[in-house]
């Protein structure tokens, strides 16, 4: 079944629609819960959580092409899990770690590709759990600051400061990585 058609038939509430809808997206919206979440049974949760959601608001859907379907599944996943993480203050339980520097230095791009993504995924989800969304809505939303901010309550400072905190985390984990398996 097209995404297209897939989504209108989820939009009229056919229920093998959203089987096949949950079946074919499923791995990919686990994966965006848990870079946020970091934790794999509050990421299913959320995941399920957000599923809820999705087949609640089809009325909302806006089909603009091939992908928008799952551009937008993803939006609502990740407003899932920043509700939650809001509803749970995660962000003023920022934990600090350990000598983390204040500025860091860009590891060598082609240091970076050297590295497994699995590997630097499992990294992202170790960060304590605001350095963790700041850094996953300013790298993989492309959100910026200003928004980063408004979406957590935070000041815009504190969104710039968290993720030059978890850069500088996630550099010194390449570096360790590269010194041990290079």
């Amino acid at each position: 079944m097209e995404e297209l058609e897939l989504a209108e038939r989820c939009r009229q509430g056919d229920n093998l629609a959203r089987k096949e809808l949950y079946e074919r997206y499923a791995g990919r919206m686990l994966s965006v819960c848990l870079r946020y979440a970091g934790d794999r049974e509050i990421a299913q949760d959320l995941m399920h959580d957000g599923f809820l959601k999705l087949f609640d608001s089809f009325d909302k859907f806006t089909w603009r092409g091939e992908g928008s379907l799952r551009a937008w599944m993803e939006r609502v996943m990740v407003n899932t899990v920043l509700q939650f993480l809001r509803k749970n203050d995660v962000m003023s339980q920022s934990s600090t770690l350990d000598n983390a520097p204040e500025a860091y230095e860009d590891p060598e791009a082609s240091i970076v590709d050297v590295i497994p993504q699995k590997v630097l995924m499992q990294f992202i989800s170790e960060l304590p759990a605001g350095y963790r969304t700041v850094f996953n809505l300013y790298v993989f939303e492309e959100k910026p600051h200003k928004e980063i901010a408004q979406m957590l309550g935070i000041n815009e400072k504190s969104s710039a400061s968290q993720l030059t905190r978890a850069k500088a985390a996630l550099a010194t984990k390449v570096r360790e990585w590269m010194k041990k398996n290079t």
